[in-house]
């Protein structure tokens, strides 16, 4: 059981909402979520399509321990094409959102086509409509969400939409659930946008029936124990959130600086989590003020910040006094180290409104971290900017450009289009931070060098989430490696990214891979399935959803020649830090990369490779 075995697909051209069976053989090679949702695109849509074009379909998809008693059962994705990358993309989020859809009786929704007008979809377990959006279009996230509380009159509904980012096609749009968590990257709310559907709220009160119940409750309850004996998953996390990196990646050096110019910021201990617990001078009081946990979540690593109502980015708007979604360190460091900004206050502010109207933070700060390097150069002048003067630094320039993106006004209608188009514009492609047009996150690959070949062969363009090789080169799970050799990173960052695909398509967070291997989750995936799921025979999966994904993308017009890094990576060593005077050794790796993938010398998977895995 576990899966619902339904599928509704919503025509937004035609306006029918009608409920199919889902394929179960599929479900038994790709289990849910990622990989199936990715199998139903792949069968479903031409790589080629356009992905603002009404042909293009994105898909709603949760896994089959969404919604049970397995630890961190909230997770959900949206998997379409990408309008950032032209890539396959497959956004992951959390909150409740995931687990009331399973609870509606829902394996995942199908959209396809375009609404003539602004539409919502409205969910009551079976009972499902298309209604009319005018009244919400232009809200942002927060308000959309309230309003249709007050609409269903029913504070128990679950929401998931974009802010003014997706309407106006902001390319690294975001879809927002339950105010602050996110479908975030690659550009799904751009894709949300382009159908004119604002949001899908959703109530299930039908329930999860799994196949054995006493089987998930023991392997749950195992899985449970380990994570609370974890010092990331019981301690650092709870205590610090994702920030609990900060200052860490930093003594590393390893934190990529206004444009990984430099990969030290002299500003990260102002910005880090340790800083968000500490009392203000102005009120005593501390930018953190509680934490929160997402469905199922024993690790609740989610922040609730208040910032200080005397700062400049909040007099007079009470709705920033105490806001969920607090900083992250991913977005600690787009929004502040990619453009040198180590105001936490300003930070705080500027992830609130990232939250509020749908806006990916790593893409958003990178853009602008390239932009302020482009107005420092004199690329670009304050003529350019509308008047702001986008220095390194500047808190104020960082607020004023990201209000003017998410509003699709003035040069934020530039910083939109994402660091990759940005920099051709101006005329300096070399300083856009990205792979297959997306932005790299928060480790830079010169003091991390798995990193490094894991932005460059990440399918849906460069993505931590995709193998994070941090958890063995930095923390030391699930066992230690050298941060600055290339000697096995080929093999590591093959199997990390063969276990979080299986982890993405379960339903489960990837937080938990910190404490627990596939031998702890192969038997919660087993007992809330039908059939017999192994590690190994869960591994088979993951490598099958990884050259899946591959294979679309080749057939979307990329090859070998897309798995490269920035020439600031592999050209400039790093100035300061254990990593002073390193690159990163791509060319090392990735040979033996392809190799053990069992792909071609110009990274195209054989014959023999897609036979195995029954491609």
């Amino acid at each position: 059981m576990s899966w619902t075995k339904k599928i509704l697909r919503v025509n937004l051209t035609t306006g029918s909402c009608e409920s199919e069976p889902l394929n179960m053989e599929w479900a038994r090679q790709y289990l849910g979520q990622r990989g199936l949702a990715t199998k139903y695109l792949v069968e479903e849509t031409d790589p080629s399509v356009d992905p603002l074009s009404a042909d293009n379909k994105m898909i709603f998809a949760t896994g089959p321990l969404t919604g049970t008693i397995a630890p961190t059962s909230g997770r959900w994705s949206v998997v379409t094409k990408g309008p950032l990358t032209g890539a396959i993309a497959c956004s992951n989020s959390g909150g409740f959102f995931g687990a009331e859809l399973k609870n509606a009786g829902w394996d995942m929704i199908i959209f396809e086509g375009r609404a003539e007008a602004p539409v919502y979809l409205d969910i009551n377990n079976d009972q499902v409509s298309l209604k009319d959006a005018s009244q919400l279009w232009g809200t942002s996230v927060w308000e959309t969400e309230d309003k249709l509380r007050e609409i269903r009159g029913d504070d128990d509904i679950r929401v998931a939409s974009i802010g003014s980012a997706g309407e106006k096609g902001v390319l690294f749009a975001a879809i927002v659930n339950d105010k602050d968590r996110a479908a975030g990257r690659s550009g799904v709310g751009a894709v949300m946008g382009s159908k004119n559907l604002k949001a899908v709220a959703v109530r299930g009160t039908v329930g999860v029936t799994v196949d054995d119940p006493m089987g998930l409750m023991k392997a749950s309850g195992a899985a449970k124990g380990a994570i609370s004996e974890n010092a990331v998953t019981s301690q650092g996390l709870p205590t610090y959130g994702t920030q609990v990196l900060m200052n860490v990646i930093n003594e590393l050096g390893a934190l990529p600086t206004r444009n990984a110019t430099e990969v030290q910021f002299e500003g990260a201990h102002l910005v880090s989590g340790e800083a968000m617990t500490e009392p203000r001078k102005s009120d005593g009081e501390a930018n953190l003020v509680s934490t929160h946990a997402c469905f199922g979540c024993p690790i609740s690593c989610g922040r609730y910040s208040k910032i200080d109502p005397e700062h400049f980015t909040v007099k007079g708007k009470s709705q920033y006094q105490i806001v969920s979604g607090g900083l992250e360190y991913e977005n600690a460091w787009g929004l502040g180290v990619a453009t040198g900004v180590s105001d936490l206050e300003a930070l705080t502010f500027a992830n609130f409104l990232c939250n509020e109207q749908g806006l990916d933070p790593i893409t958003c700060g990178s853009t602008i971290g390239a932009a302020m390097e482009l107005y420092e150069m004199g690329a670009i002048t304050s003529e350019d900017t509308n008047g702001i003067e986008l220095e390194f630094g500047s808190a104020k320039a960082l607020v004023e450009i990201l209000e003017a993106t998410a509003k699709g006004e003035g040069f934020g209608r530039d910083i939109a289009l994402g660091s990759k188009r940005l920099c051709d514009k101006y005329g300096h492609p070399e300083l856009s931070m990205t792979v297959k047009s997306q932005e790299f996150p928060a480790y830079d690959p010169r003091g991390i060098q798995g990193m490094g070949l894991t932005y460059a062969t990440s399918n849906r363009g460069a993505c931590h989430l995709r193998s994070y090789t941090v958890s063995s080169e930095v923390l030391g799970l699930p066992e230690k490696t050298d941060p600055h050799t290339t000697d096995g990173k080929a093999g590591l960052v093959m199997a990390f990214q063969d276990v979080t695909a299986v982890v993405d398509s379960s339903g489960t967070c990837i937080f938990t891979t910190f404490a627990l291997s596939l031998d702890d989750i192969a038997p919660m995936v087993d007992a809330a399935c039908v059939g017999e799921w192994s590690s190994e025979s869960l591994m088979e999966v993951g490598e099958r959803i990884w050259n899946m994904e591959r294979q679309y993308n080749i057939a979307a017009g990329f090859t070998g020649k897309d798995d490269t890094l920035p020439e600031r990576l592999l050209k400039d060593a790093a100035k300061s830090g254990p990593a002073k005077g390193r690159v990163n050794e791509l060319d090392k790796m990735l040979p033996e990369y392809y190799e053990l993938r069992g792909w071609s010398d110009d990274g195209v998977p054989t014959a023999e490779t897609l036979s195995r895995l029954s491609l």
